[in-house]
């Protein structure tokens, strides 16, 4: 089977998560990273600023999908049907590359305690573009900030879930809302 062949932002994505799964995190450098991907550094610096970027390729993208997923949910929809609204729309960005680097992604930020840091921060901007979008539809803070917390970490395990899967047609908002449903089935049992 052929590999796909991304465009040069899709390419240094790969590149880097390639390089940094096979030589770690510390000993890729952005050079390395634009000459795997078949670009120059000046083009990797008009994509991203740095090579710790990489890991958050598309964290815009995602944050307004998962809000307008909430905003469009059904006024009476309660907050975890709202998220999970919104994990149906984001799950619309998620396709074959997303599938094919995921494994490599989590052993690279795995082995990287700045990619760690970096990631931790990935989900603090996710988190908090659903809990604005959430509050917008009326919801108070402490339950809005909940209800995201949630949805992050649905998120999360719906999409390795997704990306270990067997079958290569898999739906990854079935995997993400079954996600979801786990943790709210999980936080009814903490009283």
């Amino acid at each position: 089977m052929a590999r796909w062949e991304p465009g040069a932002r899709e390419r240094l994505v790969v590149a880097a998560v390639d390089l940094f799964a096979e030589q770690g995190y510390d000993a890729t450098t952005v050079a390395q990273i634009a000459e795997r991907a078949g670009v120059t550094k000046s083009t990797f610096f008009r994509h991203f600023p740095d090579k710790r970027e990489l890991l958050v390729a598309g964290q815009e993208t995602l944050s307004r999908l998962l809000a307008e997923g909430i905003a469009d949910a059904p006024a009476d929809a309660s907050p975890l049907e709202a998220v999970a609204n919104g994990l149906r729309r984001a799950a619309t960005a998620m396709g074959p590359m997303n599938r094919e680097l995921a494994p490599r992604l989590k052993a690279a930020v795995a082995a990287s305690t700045e990619l760690q840091e970096r990631d931790a921060l990935k989900s603090v901007g996710l988190a908090a573009a659903m809990t604005a979008a959430l509050t917008a539809r009326g919801l108070p803070d402490a339950t809005a900030a909940l209800a995201s917390e949630l949805g992050v970490l649905a998120f999360k395990r719906g999409y390795f879930a997704w990306s270990e899967s067997d079958h290569g047609d898999d739906d990854p908002a079935e995997f993400l809302v079954a996600a979801l449903e786990e943790l709210r089935a999980a936080s009814a049992s903490l009283d």
